[in-house]
C-alpha cells in the first residue's frame, strides 16, 4: 500500500526539509576538519607523488590543526588509488594526490572504473615542470634539428625508451613525432630507470626524461641534453633550448601535480583547502622541494584547475588516438 502525502503538505515539507538538513551540514563545514584527513596516492613511497604528499601533507596538518595520513594505493598508473578516491565520502576527509597520469590514463584506458572529471573535485594545483629529451653522448645529433632531420632520413630507425605505454615518456615521444613530422619506434620498459640505463648503454638512441631521473645523468656526462619540452628554458638547465625553439614549434609537454576530492565536496571546504595548499606551494621552502622535481609553484583556483585538467585531457586523448596509444 502506498502513501500519498495531501500536495499542501508534501510541498512544505519539501521546502522545510533543506533548511533541516542545512543545519548539520552547515555545522560540519563550520568544524572541517573534524578528524584526520587521508590523502590518498596512487604510486609507491619513493614516488614524486609520494614525496609531494608527505611534504604538503606535513603542512597542511600544522595549518588546519589536524593529522595528514599518506596512503599510498599504487598501481594501474594511479588508477586505484583514483577509485578509492571517487567512492570515499565528499566531506573533504579524503583526498587524491594526482598528476599527469590521470589525464593521460583517461586517454589510453577505454572503460575507467570512474570519470576522470564528473568523479572529482579538484582542490588545488600544486606545481608542473618540464621533461628533458636525453641520448647517449655518442648519438650522432647534438640538436632537435639535426634530431629531425636524422629521424626523417632513417624513418622508425630511432627509438625512445619509456616507463611504460601511456606513461608520459611515452607521451613526450609521440606528440614529438607528431610535431616535427617524423616516425620514431616506442620501446616501453618497467619503470623509469632501466629506461634510461639503456639510453644511457646506447641501446636506445633517446629518452623525454624527468627531471629528478636524468639531472644526474646529464651533469655526469652519462647522457646529453638535446631539448627541454617547457615553452621556456628550464633554470636548472639554462643552457639547453627548449624543443620548441629548435625545430619543433608549439611541442610542449609538462608533468604536473595537484590535489583532488570526490565529487560534491562543499565549496567552504574547497575553498579552505584550496587556499591553505595555495598558500603552503608558494612557500620558500615549497619552491625549493619542487624545484627538486624540476618544477614551479603552480597555484590556481579550484575552477581554473578543473580547466587545466579537461584540457589536458583533451590534448592527450587526441594524441593517443592519433598514434594509435592503447593500454597494455
Amino acid at each position: 500500500m502506498s502513501i500519498t502525502l495531501p500536495f499542501r503538505f508534501a510541498a512544505t515539507l519539501a521546502l522545510a526539509l533543506p533548511c533541516v538538513m542545512s543545519v548539520p551540514l552547515a555545522t560540519a563545514q563550520q568544524h572541517y576538519p573534524s578528524r584526520p584527513i587521508r590523502i590518498i596516492v596512487g604510486f609507491l613511497p619513493g614516488s614524486s607523488n609520494d614525496t609531494l604528499a608527505r611534504f604538503v601533507g606535513l603542512k597542511l596538518g600544522e595549518r588546519l590543526g589536524q593529522q595528514i595520513v599518506v596512503d599510498n594505493r599504487p598501481g594501474a598508473n594511479g588508477i586505484i588509488g583514483g577509485d578509492l578516491t571517487a567512492r570515499a565520502n565528499a566531506d573533504g576527509h579524503t583526498l587524491l594526490l594526482m598528476s599527469v597520469s590521470h589525464a593521460m590514463s583517461a586517454a589510453v584506458y577505454h572503460k575507467l572504473p570512474y570519470d576522470p572529471l564528473k568523479s572529482f573535485t579538484p582542490i588545488a594545483m600544486l606545481g608542473a615542470g618540464p621533461l628533458v629529451l636525453v641520448a647517449h653522448p655518442s648519438f650522432a645529433a647534438n640538436g632537435v634539428k639535426e634530431l629531425i632531420d636524422l629521424a626523417k632520413a632513417k624513418p622508425n630507425a630511432l627509438t625512445y625508451s619509456s616507463a611504460g605505454t601511456g606513461g608520459i615518456n611515452h607521451f613526450g615521444g609521440a606528440l614529438f613525432a607528431r610535431t616535427a613530422g617524423v616516425q620514431l619506434t616506442h620501446v616501453p620498459y618497467k619503470g623509469g630507470a632501466p629506461a634510461l640505463t639503456d639510453v644511457m648503454a646506447g641501446q636506445i638512441s633517446m629518452m623525454w626524461g624527468t627531471m629528478p631521473l636524468s639531472l644526474a645523468q646529464i651533469r655526469a656526462g652519462k647522457v646529453k641534453a638535446l631539448g627541454i619540452t617547457s615553452t621556456k628554458r628550464s633554470s636548472l638547465l639554462p643552457n639547453v633550448p627548449t624543443i620548441a625553439e629548435s625545430g619543433a614549434p608549439g611541442y610542449e609537454i609538462a608533468t604536473w601535480w595537484g590535489m583532488l576530492a570526490p565529487a560534491g565536496v562543499p565549496a567552504p571546504i574547497v575553498d579552505k583547502l584550496n587556499t591553505e595548499i595555495s598558500g603552503i606551494i608558494t612557500q620558500v621552502d615549497s619552491a625549493q622541494r619542487l624545484a627538486a622535481e624540476g618544477a614551479e609553484p603552480w597555484p590556481l583556483s579550484s575552477a581554473a584547475y578543473a580547466k587545466v585538467i579537461q584540457t589536458e585531457i583533451e590534448k592527450w586523448t587526441k594524441v593517443a588516438r592519433e598514434a594509435g596509444i592503447r593500454a597494455e
